[in-house]
C-alpha cells in the first residue's frame, strides 16, 4: 500500500513499502543537494520507519551532486582506513574489480565508536545477472528473540574490529581482495566494545549489533562467543526480516546503518559491479544501562 507523503514540483511523493518488517522505495522525487526541507524530511521519516529505502532512475546524480545530497542528511565522514574516489570529498568507491565485494553480513564501520549513521549508495555499473543487495532489520530481530535470549543479549558486550578473519567468512575469494584487505583496510587496526543491544537515539527502539566485525563477547571465551554470536546472528538474518534490491544503475539505497546489517550477494561472476557510497556521521551508542560504547586500541599494523 502506497503512502503519498507530499508534493514536490507538481509530482506526488509517494513511499510503498517493499517488504513487511524493513524496506520502501520513494518515488516522485529526483535527489539533489537543493532538495526543500520538507522533502528532506519526508525522507528522513520514511528512513526511520522502513530502515532502508530505495530511490530507482536517479541517473542525473554525479559525484559532486551525491555529495551535495549527503550533506542535507547530516556531516559525510569518510572511510577510516580506506582512501577516498579521487576527485571526491566523501564517496568510497566498492569496485569489484579490486576487492569491493563486501559479501558478508555487517554494519558500516562498527570497528569505531561513533559509526556511521546513515549509509548513502549509488549504482554506477551493475551487472546484467545478479550483484543485489540484501537488509536486515535489527530492532525486528531484537523484538523476536525468546525472552530469555533477550534477557542475555541485553546484558552482552562485543568486541568488534577490522582485524578479522577476511577469507574465513567468504566461500570464494581473490588474491587481490585479500592484498586490498591487508595492505589498506587494516592499515590502521581499530578495537571497539560495544552493547550487543543498543538505543536507536532517534526512535529508541533496540537493537541488536552485531555483524562481521564481531570479534567476541566480553568475557566469554572465543568458542563460546562463536556458538552465542552464530545464535544471535541468525535471528538478524532470517530471511523474513530482510529486504533484497534488485539494483539498476542509477538506482540510490539509502540505510539507517544503526538500525541494519546488509549483504552484497556476489553472484556475478567476472561481471564488473561499481558502486558509491557516502556515509553520514553518526553516535556513539548507547546500551540499556546508558553506558557508550568506547575504542580501546588504534594502532598502526606493521607495513
Amino acid at each position: 500500500m502506497s503512502d503519498v507523503k507530499q508534493i514536490q514540483n507538481e509530482s506526488e511523493i509517494v513511499v510503498k513499502p517493499v517488504a513487511a518488517r524493513i524496506g520502501a522505495e520513494i518515488s516522485g522525487v529526483n535527489l539533489s543537494g537543493n532538495l526543500d526541507a520538507n522533502t528532506v524530511k519526508s525522507i528522513r521519516d520514511a528512513l526511520l520507519k522502513h530502515k532502508v529505502i530505495f530511490f530507482k532512475n536517479q541517473n542525473h546524480l554525479d559525484d559532486k551532486e551525491q555529495e551535495a545530497f549527503a550533506r542535507l542528511l547530516g556531516n559525510p565522514v569518510v572511510h577510516p582506513t580506506v582512501p577516498v574516489k579521487n576527485g571526491s570529498n566523501y564517496i568510497l568507491e566498492l569496485n569489484s574489480d579490486h576487492g569491493g565485494r563486501a559479501n558478508s553480513w555487517h554494519t558500516d564501520v562498527t570497528f569505531e565508536a561513533a559509526y556511521p549513521k546513515f549509509s548513502i549508495l549509488r549504482g554506477v555499473v551493475i551487472p546484467e545477472v545478479g550483484g543485489d543487495t540484501v537488509w536486515a532489520n535489527t530492532a525486528t530481530a531484537y523484538e523476536n528473540l525468546p525472552a530469555e535470549l533477550r534477557s542475555l543479549a541485553d546484558q552482552l558486550w562485543a568486541l568488534h574490529s577490522n582485524d578479522y578473519d577476511y577469507a574465513a567468512k567468504r566461500s570464494e575469494i581473490s588474491s587481490e581482495s585479500v592484498n586490498h584487505y591487508n595492505n589498506v583496510f587494516t592499515s590502521t587496526l581499530y578495537e571497539t566494545e560495544h552493547p550487543v543491544v543498543h538505543v536507536h537515539p532517534e526512535t529508541f527502539e533496540r537493537h541488536l549489533l552485531l555483524g562481521h566485525f564481531v570479534k567476541k563477547f566480553i568475557g566469554l571465551s572465543s568458542s563460546d562467543s562463536y556458538q552465542l554470536f552464530s545464535v544471535l546472528q541468525e535471528h538478524v538474518t532470517q530471511l523474513e526480516n530482510t529486504v533484497r534490491w534488485r539494483w539498476s544503475t542509477g538506482d540510490v539505497v539509502i540505510w539507517d546503518n544503526r538500525a541494519t546489517q546488509h549483504y552484497a550477494v556476489n553472484d556475478y561472476g567476472d561481471a564488473q559491479r561499481v558502486v558509491r557510497r557516502i556515509t553520514i556521521d553518526g553516535d556513539v551508542p548507547v546500551s540499556l544501562d546508558e553506558r557508550r560504547s568506547i575504542t580501546k586500541t588504534k594502532v598502526r599494523s606493521a607495513q
